[in-house]
């Protein structure tokens, strides 16, 4: 579903990311990990063709990312507060989102009930209360669920489980594994969270100075090499 291809990416002359080859089949949830400025954002900016590459290419299904806007079709995202429009309430951003992907309001509204758990009666229904009053953590799932309303064929999400609450953690886990189940969607999220990310991958990448060094199936033994990497 998105194949990688000699990608590269320099700031000043310095190089922050390259991979020879990556690819990841559809259906497939992949997770990223690594520390701080390893290059994980940098890596779903250009799979999105937010920032372009210096080299190579980021082909999703059967478009280049950089050359087509096609993919955009199927492919939904959320990596931070920045793709939220804040002056709207959660229902106009939800409903603004569906008529970007020709989806109804009334079917918009009837798949919101599938998130009424998550939501935790603070997010709907709040007398036009606007997103940029919300906290960081409803802000949050505004921009998850938005991600996934449209049932996009891809998905990717940058560190999804920060600002949320623990149970809202364990929520968004079954929601994700459960989403992945009902639409076979290809799934790209990263993490620091090494147990929530092998909770809900069938694969996970560990990235560390712009290039993936670790590219493990997660077969049971994924946490444990992960935590060994890490406590070195």
């Amino acid at each position: 579903m998105i194949t990688i291809t000699n990608l590269g990416k320099a700031y000043n002359q310095r190089i922050v990311l390259f991979i020879r080859e990556l690819e990841i089949q559809q259906g497939e949830i992949f997770g990223l990990v690594g520390n701080n400025g390893a290059g994980k954002t940098t890596l779903l900016r250009l799979l999105l063709d937010l920032i372009r590459a210096d080299k190579g290419s980021v082909i999703s299904g059967d478009y280049e990312v950089a050359k087509s806007e096609k993919w955009k079709e199927y492919t939904s995202s959320y990596l931070d507060e920045g793709f939220l429009i804040d002056f709207l309430t959660p229902e106009e951003y939800f409903h603004f989102v569906g008529e970007e992907y020709g989806v109804s309001k009334v079917e918009i509204d009837e798949k919101l009930l599938e998130y009424k758990g998550f939501f935790n009666d603070e997010i709907l229904g709040q007398r036009k209360k606007l997103i940029r009053e919300f906290s960081k953590g409803n802000k949050q799932k505004i921009g998850i669920v938005s991600a996934l309303i449209t049932e996009p064929r891809v998905i990717i999400l940058d560190e999804p489980f920060n600002s949320l609450d623990p149970t809202s953690q364990i929520l968004l886990k079954r929601i994700l594994v459960d989403f992945n189940k009902k639409t076979n969607a290809t799934m790209v999220i990263s993490s620091h969270d090494l147990n929530h990310i092998t909770d809900i991958s069938h694969r996970v990448a560990l990235i560390e100075k712009g290039t993936i060094i670790l590219d493990l199936q997660n077969d049971g033994s994924a946490l444990a090499e992960l935590k060994n990497y890490f406590s070195v």
